[in-house]
């Protein structure tokens, strides 16, 4: 049972890391997103497409830490679910997730979208 239970105990560490770095992701898009817009010239208008760009890059790297952290939980499942002689602490996921629908999931969407339309606004506001 302890070999079942530490191999648990690793899988849920990279769990914990993947959702952290989403965390960290979400923290940085808006501190960037804010500071980039605050110090937009009213003439230069390639600032827009990089906050933008910056923006969305942003959320196609915070998918990519949510595909893996459902990767590992699917490992979880399937680890949870093994008898103890058949543990070996093989780390590698070899289950699908979508990409796309994890880019298009509640948690990116719902974050993602609203500082999209916020900064759009104020770069309107600025240029008109």
């Amino acid at each position: 049972m302890s070999n079942k239970i530490e191999y648990l105990k690793m899988i849920q560490e990279i769990i914990k890391r993947m959702a952290r770095n989403s965390f960290l992701i979400k923290g940085w898009v808006l501190t960037l997103a804010v500071a980039m817009t605050a110090f937009i010239p009213k003439t230069v208008y390639i600032f827009v497409p990089i906050i933008i760009l910056s923006i969305l890059l942003f959320a196609c790297l915070d998918a990519y830490y949510l595909q893996n952290e459902r990767k590992y939980r699917k490992l979880y499942d399937m680890a949870r679910n093994k008898q103890e002689d058949e543990i070996d602490f093989d780390l590698k996921t070899t289950e699908k997730v979508s990409y796309i629908r994890c880019f298009f999931s509640k948690s990116i969407l719902c974050y993602y979208i609203p500082i999209l339309i916020v900064i759009v606004g104020i770069i309107i506001g600025i240029f008109l």
